[in-house]
């Protein structure tokens, strides 16, 4: 079967939630060799009485006068996002009051360039377990629209708008000399979106070197920057199902007619003999409920999907006001998936 870039139903979006999730990077790790300025900041650090149960060895980092983070963290972040997929082994199948067609491979369905464009938020709380290991969960909500454009056997556009809920763990290490720091950061999240049948699992590592600019009066004060790169890899089967009426929009029930005329002219022009027997099963079928305007008839599909480019590169800035709070941004480019992320973090002491 010809590979084909999509995003269809919101595969993708699942992605963005992990995306989400990456955090306690700036301004939030341990780090020693401080500027002469900032000595006299480093030395009560090192008279620090740590009495918490968390991070594991904090009494110890600070004798050492290293800076860390309050343990606990709760970060509450929004974002946006757009990228394609690339589907593969489509399949359909199809259910009304007087048929019930199950999954049927067509394998000669090819699409062109489609979108996938999210809406996401979560609630991530953390823990530093050690002074440079941090573990978290993510929680949280958003709304996906995908547009899928079919090239052949006959053109056709569809526009789906859904729902999901998201859920997943995480773990990352961090370090750093003097302003400079680095951390690695991997996840896993399962998202439901409402017309898919299973959750789809997400995985997520991400890496970034960062430089952390401090205030000369108020050393917990600072300004940090980065640079990065994310790696994004999804499960790969896909199965639901979805109304006619909510897989395709206004404008393409307007233009059912010239629908049904390319793919009769397809069918009749340009099918090869196995094609038509696989069209006679499914897609003429499912071709005749757009004829006749039924929108309640139920379109099953399956299929392996997975994101166009598993790659991309990210900036970002995160103003601290102090140790409690945290307020950044982070922005993903290069290549098809773009993203811009928002998000708040408060910490405090266990």
């Amino acid at each position: 079967m010809k590979r084909f870039n999509s995003p269809k139903i919101l595969v993708v979006f699942t992605f963005f939630f992990v995306f989400l999730s990456f955090q306690e990077i700036a301004g939030q790790y341990i780090n020693t060799k401080v500027k002469s300025k900032h000595e006299a900041y480093t030395d009560s650090l090192k008279q620090v009485e740590y009495k918490y149960v968390f991070p594991i060895l904090g009494q110890g980092a600070y004798k050492k006068g290293f800076d860390i983070p309050y343990p606990v963290g709760l970060m509450a972040n929004f974002m946006w996002l757009k990228q394609n997929l690339i589907f593969d082994n489509m399949q359909l199948g199809l259910k009304t009051d007087n048929l019930d067609i199950p999954l049927t491979d067509v394998e000669f369905i090819e699409f062109g360039e489609n979108t996938n464009t999210s809406y996401a938020y979560n609630v991530r709380p953390d823990l530093w377990v050690l002074p440079f290991l941090n573990v978290y969960g993510i929680f949280g909500g958003g709304q996906s629209r995908t547009e899928v454009n079919l090239t052949a056997p006959f053109p056709l556009y569809s526009n789906v708008e859904q729902s999901l809920t998201t859920g997943g763990v995480g773990i990352m290490g961090a370090g750093g000399i003097g302003p400079v720091w680095f951390s690695v950061d991997a996840n896993w999240t399962w998202s439901k979106p409402e017309l898919l049948d299973k959750p789809v699992k997400v995985t997520v590592l991400g890496i970034r070197l960062g430089h952390t600019f401090k205030f000369k009066n108020k050393p917990e004060r600072n300004i940090a920057l980065w640079a990065g790169t994310m790696r994004m890899e999804m499960s790969s089967a896909t199965s639901g199902e979805i109304k006619l009426i909510d897989a395709l929009p206004p404008e393409t029930w307007e233009r059912r007619d010239e629908i049904v005329t390319n793919y009769y002219d397809w069918y009749n022009n340009e099918a090869t003999p196995v094609q038509k027997i696989t069209a006679d099963k499914v897609l003429t079928p499912i071709v005749e409920r757009i004829e006749a305007a039924d929108g309640e008839s139920t379109i099953r599909y399956a299929m392996d999907k997975q994101v166009q480019e598993k790659w991309n590169g990210t900036i970002g800035g995160q103003y601290q006001l102090n140790k409690r709070w945290m307020f950044r941004s982070e922005a993903g480019f290069i290549g098809n998936r773009k993203s811009f992320l928002v998000s708040v973090n408060y910490r405090f002491l266990l």
